[in-house]
């Protein structure tokens, strides 16, 4: 079963690897204390969940193993743990004493990705931080595209760029030109910070059609009626979802992303275009 990834608890681990301080043989080590977590809900297994995820994505660059079931046959064993750069002692939860189960490290750090993240919840911290109870992640504080890979349950960061704009192009064809200018208009905003220039666009360019037969059609064409099912269909077979992907969950991953960027005016306005089902989604998500 998926763990649920909780911003408060991402923004704990980030801060902890962070400020992680190195003892007399220069090692970097962080300690996870049961008082870190207080109030959070959280179990070993989501937080060596949150740790995977983190590392998978790339916030923290990281190689660890650990007991993620506070059970002491699978403890390592760190007498002389001088090998590992970095170690974290895992305590809450556990039945007989403290600090008896490890996550060790042999090397753990943020990325410039993840030193953004943790500046910018740093700036604007989860709620959950001042009301104790976890929450489900605050994807807000992700670049966009990072949103629709997390909300979308997506491989990579590239899958979320191509299903973004195949959602784009169906939303844009059924709406008039003036309200579809006036949604790029509101997404000047950079779409994932990145050296890769295949990545390199504000969220507007991935609402524009690159192809410009296709953009100038758009412009000229009145507005088109689509039914929800031939949306989700088409979202599904031009996106290239994988076998298992689900499209709705991939199209409600761009229209939470895409209304964080807009004002409400937007997204009134665009709502009114959208059929049915559609409509639903994009007011729910």
């Amino acid at each position: 079963m998926p763990i649920q990834i909780k911003d408060d608890i991402v923004y704990i681990l980030l801060r902890k690897i962070h400020e992680g301080d190195l003892n007399a043989e220069g090692q970097h080590e962080v300690n996870l204390l049961e008082e870190d977590f207080t109030g959070r809900e959280l179990t070993e297994s989501e937080l060596m969940g949150t740790l995977d995820f983190l590392n998978q994505k790339g916030f923290i660059n990281a190689k660890f193993s650990g007991n993620a079931y506070a059970n002491q046959e699978d403890v390592p064993n760190v007498t002389g743990g001088g090998e590992f750069d970095f170690r974290v002692a895992n305590t809450y939860g556990a039945p007989d004493g403290p600090l008896p189960h490890l996550i060790k490290f042999e090397k753990a750090e943020l990325t410039e990705k993840g030193v953004k993240m943790l500046e910018e919840m740093e700036a604007n911290p989860p709620q959950a931080m001042s009301e104790g109870p976890s929450t489900p992640i605050a994807t807000k504080d992700m670049p966009f595209l990072e949103k629709v890979m997390v909300k979308g349950d997506l491989e990579d960061i590239f899958d979320a760029r191509d299903i973004t704009e195949v959602v784009f192009r169906t939303m844009r064809d059924m709406m008039t030109t003036e309200v579809s200018d006036q949604v790029a208009e509101e997404l000047h905003k950079e779409a994932e910070p990145t050296e890769d220039k295949a990545l390199q666009n504000e969220v507007a360019d991935l609402w524009k059609d690159t192809n410009p037969i296709v953009a100038f059609l758009s412009r000229v064409r009145p507005p088109l009626k689509i039914k929800p099912e031939n949306f989700i269909r088409r979202v599904n077979q031009e996106g290239g979802l994988a076998q298992g992907d689900d499209p709705k969950q991939v199209i409600n991953a761009v229209f939470s992303a895409t209304k964080d960027e807009l004002s409400e005016e937007r997204i009134r306005e665009i709502a009114g275009f959208l059929p049915d089902e559609i409509r639903e989604m994009w007011e729910q998500a």
